[in-house]
C-alpha cells in the first residue's frame, strides 16, 4: 500500500518504523522542517517533504502518486493541518486515519502549580497579570512565541526551540536575544529540566498539553522540584474529526489498516 504520512511528530516516526516492519508500504512523509524530514528517513520513510503544503497541493500529490491512504500524525496542536486533512479526505472519499496521542495521565502527578489557559495570548496575560518578576521558559516552539511576547518582556524570554534557520529567524523578528535560545533536541529528561530552570533562574514554565510523548510530566515532575509555576495551555478541540477516524496508538492504528486493506 501506498501511505501519505502528514509527520513531523515523533509518533509519525514510530509510525513509519512500525508499518515499514509489518507491511508492504510505501510511506511519503511530509514534514515543515528540514530536521522532521530527517527523522523521518531514518526512520525508514521512502520519501519526504520538508516544508508546509497547501491543500491544492497535497490533493495533487495525493492523487497523482495513486496514494491508498492518508494518514496525519500531526502535532495535537497543529489544528489547521487536521482541519485541512479531514475536509481533503472528506472531498476525495478516501481512506483516513488521525493517530491522536492520548493526553497525560496525571492522575499521580502533583498539579497545584499548572495554570491552565486555552491560547499562547492567554499565557502572556497571565504572565503580566500574576508573575511579573523572575524568567519565563518557554516550551512550546517557535511558533507560539509572538502571541506571549506581546505581554513578556524579552529580557526575561528563554525559548527552548530547535535550531533551524525558520526558528533562529523567528526569534531575530521578536527581537530574541541568541544567547537566550535554548536549542531543542527531543523530549528533555526531568534531570535536563531541573538544570534549564537553575541555569536560566526561571521563575515560570510555558508549555503544551502535549501528551506523555512530548515530556509533559518530566517538565511537571522538574517544576515540582524547583518550586516554579507551570502554564500549560489546553489543547484544542478540533472540529470536522469524525471520532470513527481516531487512533490513539499503533495496535488500533493496526486494526485501521486491516479494515482498509
Amino acid at each position: 500500500m501506498k501511505i501519505f504520512l502528514l509527520g513531523g511528530t515523533k509518533d509519525s516516526v514510530n509510525i513509519i518504523e512500525h508499518v515499514k516492519s509489518n507491511y508492504d508500504a510505501y510511506i511519503l512523509t511530509t514534514t515543515t522542517t528540514e530536521y522532521g524530514a530527517k527523522l523521518a528517513l531514518e526512520g525508514g520513510s521512502d520519501e519526504t517533504i520538508a516544508r508546509p503544503l497547501l491543500k491544492d497541493e497535497i490533493i495533487r500529490i495525493f492523487t497523482e502518486g495513486n496514494f491508498d491512504i492518508l494518514i496525519d500524525a500531526t502535532h495535537p496542536f497543529a489544528e489547521h493541518i487536521t482541519q485541512t486533512s479531514a475536509s481533503i479526505a472528506e472531498e476525495l472519499n478516501i481512506p483516513y486515519i488521525r493517530f491522536e496521542r492520548p493526553t497525560t495521565n496525571l492522575e499521580n502527578v502533583d498539579t497545584s502549580r499548572i495554570h491552565y489557559v486555552n491560547s499562547f495570548d492567554d499565557a502572556g496575560k497571565l504572565i503580566e497579570s500574576d508573575f511579573p518578576e523572575g524568567n519565563v521558559m518557554h516550551f512550546a516552539g517557535a511558533n507560539t512565541m509572538e502571541e506571549v511576547l506581546k505581554y513578556v518582556s524579552t529580557e526575561r524570554f528563554y525559548p527552548r526551540i530547535l535550531k533551524v534557520a525558520s526558528s533562529i529567524e523567528k526569534c531575530e523578528k521578536l527581537d530574541v536575544d541568541s544567547d537566550h535560545i535554548i536549542p531543542m533536541k527531543g523530549a528533555a529528561s526531568k534531570e535536563e529540566n531541573i538544570d534549564l530552570i537553575e541555569r536560566y533562574d526561571a521563575s515560570v514554565m510555558i508549555t503544551k498539553e502535549s501528551g506523555e510523548i512530548g515530556g509533559v510530566i518530566e517538565k511537571i515532575e522538574a517544576a515540582n522540584e524547583k518550586d516554579i509555576a507551570i502554564i500549560m495551555i489546553q489543547r484544542p478541540k478540533i472540529d470536522g474529526l469524525n471520532k470513527n477516524d481516531i487512533v490513539s496508538n499503533l495496535d488500533e492504528l493496526d486494526i485501521k489498516l486491516k479494515n482498509f486493506f
